[in-house]
């Protein structure tokens, strides 16, 4: 059977239930927000207790990465992505969260074939890309600096 795009997008929008946008909206703001709070918290939390500005600047995104990286092991960063959508994809939570999700998804395939390998799959891209921009800026930084 040919189908044709316009076809599709009516059988979807037929059998697909309607979003609710504005209950969305609400959900990723409020949560987003919250996780954008907690890294200020961390952050007055890490200068109170007297440690330098390199320190702290290390030390939030560290506690925000483990902190994803716990929920999702404890398989409660779903539940609440399942409520907050766009709202768990904050940067550095998102990013925690879509390196140890197929890790814990494959982990009886091996540590080496399940674990390593699927950990990369999607991070593996975007640390390719930052890793090549990287060098890439830094040749041409070298060279205007050398003229």
């Amino acid at each position: 059977m040919k189908m044709t795009a316009k076809t599709y997008g009516e059988l979807v929008s037929k059998v697909s239930p309607p979003s609710p946008k504005i209950k969305d909206f609400i959900g990723a703001f409020l949560i987003g927000g919250l996780i954008c709070v907690s890294g200020q918290l961390l952050q007055d939390f890490y200068t109170a207790l007297s440690l330098s500005d390199k320190a702290v600047r290390m030390a939030v995104p560290s506690t925000l990465v483990f902190l994803s990286a716990l929920l999702t092991g404890l398989n409660l960063y779903q539940k609440i992505a399942k409520h907050a959508g766009a709202g768990t994809l904050v940067p550095i939570t998102g990013f925690a969260n879509a390196m140890v999700s197929p890790a814990i998804e494959f982990k009886n395939e091996g540590q080496v074939l399940g674990v390593g390998a699927k950990m990369f799959g999607i991070a593996g891209p975007v640390l390719v890309f930052g890793i090549s921009a990287s060098v890439i800026y830094g040749i041409i930084l070298c060279l205007i600096r050398l003229f």
